[in-house]
């Protein structure tokens, strides 16, 4: 899915802030990745993703009983909240006495009054016998329906009663439809919305200048319904006879390949285009899209026609994305075991786009900036980024489309999956990337920072209305649950978990599964308890933390691990005994890359012993971090490894995990911030990009929650000592024999040390910036995100004027996106309200407003503050754009998280009672969570953290 919120990503506490400013981390996303299938929103330099038969079996109907829901963030009121949706109307599926077996559909777009004329002819069985039929239908108008008996008379409906609340008709006949086989015709029109959900219209460019408009689709989850009437849930599947009436000069693309093509009789202007038959299909699946487009073409080794279709003109952009997928379909054939099930596959860049990307079975649908990449201008974190939403979309055509889940209480299955297996495809694609230390930064922190809290929420989730389902397109269903498909792989072994997988997709190929059909193969594969094992960590939220302490006998060590739950606000002291089976895996010092023993937790403590252990080696729990908890080491334990960072001796995914757990316990009241900044400074000799990148995010998480104070600036001192020596190792410009994370870990450090003000970096970036305004020496892509941050960090109106006038004449989206994610940088409150009324204007793409706002957001105390009053001002417009989609969960996260103060809270929760914003309940929720834990980390921590800052800087007292 695409929607790769991610949509790829929210990042939690203003992570995702911190990556959109410096590099790419993960996305978006909320598909995503979101957005974020699903559908993650997508910034490529913040990835966060960030991506979207068994019929008979399943129950006719069901009712979500409301559940309650709480915001605490105080030790007093520490019970766990359960599986909290905020409350819900009852919801019913569909009647089980009727279903579709083959849809005959013909839809004619109209590209200039937005409109589209539909025909059905959908071949059906009925069950018993019923004189009714009901269907999913939203914001169409049927003509007429009738239904035809096999073999008798034509019964037309009449009557056609919308339930618009429900999404749903219910089309009356006369007499009853007797059972067995039958014809369902109906006629309807609809309108090409400006929503991006649906079959809506996108609008882009000629080359020329003039302005068009294509007509495109985004079904998922439940939008099919948009397009035309029809059973939209998952497991209600069939086979798509598609055709399409469009201009002549127009391309007309569905999920199969052309069989016909000709002159449509009524107009000569327009042609109609007939699809071959698809396999049996969910209908959030389904695709077309009609409008003016490049393509360049290749041919997967085992025959699959690849195309990327690209706007007009850019048809060299696609390479890229077209090399990766040649590349990675293969890779899923021989990892699955089972071929690729179409003939071809297209992946096309939509103008308007919401998610990242969506991943129709035959038609791959991306933003640009997820799909194209041009050799010149396009930055290493963009090319990593296309990478991985490629990656992801296509794991989605065996696992999703393929096999589909019965349900959207089992959608984690299709994302999390996609999620993790994206970033194994890349490794395969790309190894220079080290990728896997970059999921553990993207991926796996991002998510144990959103499972802490209160208002988090299991994987696995029940929805029932539609409404529901756009909310668990979040971390918890993209990055928590690759996180805990990884460790299920690490558990398992690689060779039984293919053949786990090979089982699943053969068993269930054409058809739907649920969590636990995956389990039963992979238990079969393996002989572990895997149902087990996984139920503890998708059926209950949150994680344990691993309390660890040791003692010396002799030649071996004795480890002491107790598991609790961890909680944002600090020790967990509720009345329920929630506890894990927990797989462990302990190195030590002898051989850090190899683990000494694996054991499986499955009780709250427990005893092991190391054999053969010196008193001077030290011993790690969760090498390669892996396994989804947080540590919690005894003071010596501790101090043993801390040399570890400084010395390397450490992997780098152990450095980046060692203090991602001191960050996140400092943040819990747990141990002291102070700690964790002296732990910082260990990091000097550091030489790894994501162990930065992680470090980057938490100072800005510091600095963001010390903008409240009126020490903020001795915090940039801190970051500047920090950041210099790497600085200055890497200098400006590229050396030989650099490769892809050197380009990012210089654009992330030059960005950090100009936004605090290093001088060198900012005089540097102004002389550089300088030279490629006036045309004298264009930027590299990879430097143009930290220069124009920094000038427009300490910039004025002309450089804000030049930056919005490099915006207008940008030709690429990715550019477009790249200046718009900064622009929140400026300092003056009069060019913030600029740029925050650019991010509505006609200059800004619909799903690109969000990024522009959560860039003032986190910019400064003045931006958060304008922000919150912009969203608020504007919120008719913003919540009439955006809603029932997960980008209004993503605005409102990236306006309000970083307040740190009690009333703020109060205030969010009060704005959003009187204005309801339903798919956006459970982020509300944690936002003001979020305030409240930051301002009891503050009140907490905030003099201690003074104290020591101004005692850094002060001089070492006269040696006698």
């Amino acid at each position: 899915a695409g929607p790769r919120t991610h949509a790829r990503r929210v990042c939690v506490f203003g992570r995702q802030r911190e990556r959109a400013q410096f590099g790419i981390s993960m996305l978006l996303v909320f598909s995503r990745r979101i957005f974020l299938s699903s559908v993650r929103e997508i910034i490529p330099q913040s990835h966060v993703l960030l991506s979207k038969a068994t019929l008979l079996c399943s129950p006719a109907r069901f009712t979500v009983k409301p559940r309650a829901s709480v915001v605490s963030a105080s030790d007093s009121s520490r019970a766990p909240v359960t599986d909290t949706m905020p409350e819900r109307r009852p919801f019913e599926r569909l009647p089980t006495d009727v279903y579709p077996v083959n849809y005959g559909l013909c839809l004619k777009p109209d590209l200039i009054d937005f409109t589209f004329e539909g025909k059905l002819e959908a071949a059906v069985e009925v069950i018993q016998a019923t004189n009714q039929i009901v269907m999913n239908c939203a914001d169409i108008d049927i003509i007429t329906a009738s239904f035809v008996p096999e073999g008798g008379e034509e019964i037309n409906a009449t009557g056609f009663n919308y339930q618009n609340e429900d999404e749903k008709v219910t089309l009356s006949f006369p007499s009853a439809l007797q059972k067995g086989s039958g014809s369902l015709k109906i006629d309807f029109v609809g309108e090409l919305n400006d929503k991006m959900k649906g079959f809506y219209r996108s609008k882009y460019a000629i080359p020329t200048g003039e302005i068009r408009y294509a007509a495109v689709t985004q079904f998922e989850a439940t939008d099919a319904r948009r397009a035309f009437p029809c059973w939209d849930e998952p497991a209600i599947k069939a086979t798509f006879d598609i055709s399409l009436i469009v201009p002549k000069d127009r391309v007309a693309l569905s999920n199969m390949n052309v069989i016909d093509r000709k002159p449509y009789p009524e107009d000569e202007s327009l042609v109609e285009v007939k699809f071959a038959t698809t396999p049996i299909m969910s209908t959030y699946l389904v695709a077309f899209v009609v409008g003016e487009y490049d393509f360049v073409e290749s041919k997967s080794s085992d025959g699959v026609v690849v195309r990327v279709y690209t706007p007009l003109g850019k048809a060299e952009q696609g390479k890229f994305a077209l090399e990766v997928a040649v590349k990675t379909l293969p890779f899923y054939k021989d990892y699955f075991n089972v071929p690729y099930p179409l003939p071809k596959i297209d992946l096309i860049a939509i103008a308007d786009f919401a998610a990242g990307a969506m991943e129709n079975w035959g038609l791959v649908t991306y933003r640009e900036t997820a799909l194209l990449i041009d050799p010149k201008n396009s930055c290493s974190s963009s090319r990593q980024w296309v990478a991985l939403v490629v990656g992801h979309e296509l794991a989605h055509q065996w696992f999703g489309n393929l096999v589909t889940m019965e349900w959207w209480t089992h959608l984690w299955l299709n994302e999390g999956f996609a999620s993790w297996i994206e970033y194994l495809c890349v490794d395969h694609c790309f190894p220079e990337y080290d990728i896997w230390t970059q999921f553990v930064s993207a991926d796996y922190t991002r998510a144990l920072d959103l499972d802490a809290l209160d208002n988090s929420h299991p994987i696995e989730v029940n929805v029932g209305h539609p409404s529901e389902v756009d909310e668990i397109f979040d971390a918890i269903s993209y990055s928590k649950g690759a996180s805990v498909i990884r460790m299920l792989h690490n558990y398992i072994g690689d060779e039984d978990f293919r053949k786990g997988m090979n089982a699943y997709l053969t068993k269930f190929q054409h058809k739907n599964a649920s969590t636990e059909d995956l389990w039963d193969c992979l238990e079969q594969s393996s002989g572990k308890p895997i149902a087990a094992v996984m139920s503890t960590w998708t059926k209950q939220m949150g994680f344990p933390i691993i309390v660890v302490d040791q003692e010396q006998q002799g030649e071996d060590r004795v480890l002491k691990l107790s598991q609790k739950k961890f909680c944002a606000s600090g020790p967990y002291n509720g009345e329920e005994c929630l506890s894990w089976m927990v797989p462990l895996s302990i190195c030590t010092s002898e051989d850090p890359s190899c683990t000494k023993i694996n054991v499986l937790l499955d009780s709250p403590e427990t005893t092991i012993t190391l054999k053969n252990v010196s008193p001077e080696q030290w011993v790690k729990i969760n090498p390669g971090t892996v396994g989804f908890y947080r540590i919690q080491y005894s003071t010596v334990m501790l101090a043993n490894l801390l040399p570890g960072i400084r010395d390397l001796t450490l992997l780098p995914v152990d450095r980046l995990g060692l203090q991602n757990d001191l960050f996140s316990l400092a943040r819990a009241g747990m141990i002291s911030t102070v700690e964790v900044l002296k732990m910082m400074e260990a990091f000097v000799n550091e030489p790894n990009y994501t162990v930065w990148s992680d470090l980057s995010c938490n100072l800005g998480v510091l600095s963001s929650l010390l903008s409240h104070t009126d020490y903020h600036e001795e915090l940039q001192d801190f970051v500047r000592d920090l950041f210099t020596p790497i600085g200055q190792k890497l200098g400006w410009d590229s050396k030989q024999g650099e490769g892809h994370l050197d380009a990012l870990l210089r654009g992330l450090v030059l960005g950090k040390l100009g936004k605090a003000g290093h001088k060198p970096t900012l005089d540097e970036a102004r002389r550089r910036f300088k030279d490629h305004v006036d045309g004298k020496q264009t930027l590299s892509a990879d430097l143009r995100s930290p220069v124009y941050l920094t000038v427009l960090k300490h910039g004025d109106s002309t450089t804000l004027d030049i930056m919005l006038k490099l915006h207008k004449q940008a030709d690429m989206q990715e550019e477009k996106n790249r200046i718009e994610r900064v622009l929140g940088a400026i300092a003056a409150p009069e060019l913030i309200q600029k740029v925050l009324n650019f991010a509505l204007s006609e200059e800004v793409r619909p799903q690109d407003t969000v990024s522009v706002i959560g860039g003032v957001a986190g910019s400064s105390k003045q931006g958060r503050k304008a922000a919150w009053k912009f969203v608020k001002d504007n919120w008719e417009e913003l919540h009439n754009r955006y809603q029932g989609g997960f980008l209004i969960s993503r605005l409102i996260k990236l306006s309000v998280d970083g307040f740190a103060i009690d009333k703020m809270a109060a205030e969010v929760k009060s704005f959003f009672e009187s204005h309801h914003a339903p798919a956006a309940e459970r982020t509300v929720q944690q936002c003001c969570e979020n305030i409240l834990l930051n301002a009891a980390w503050l009140k907490r921590d905030a003099e201690d953290i003074h104290q020591y800052l101004l005692q850094r800087q002060a001089p070492p007292p006269p040696t006698v």
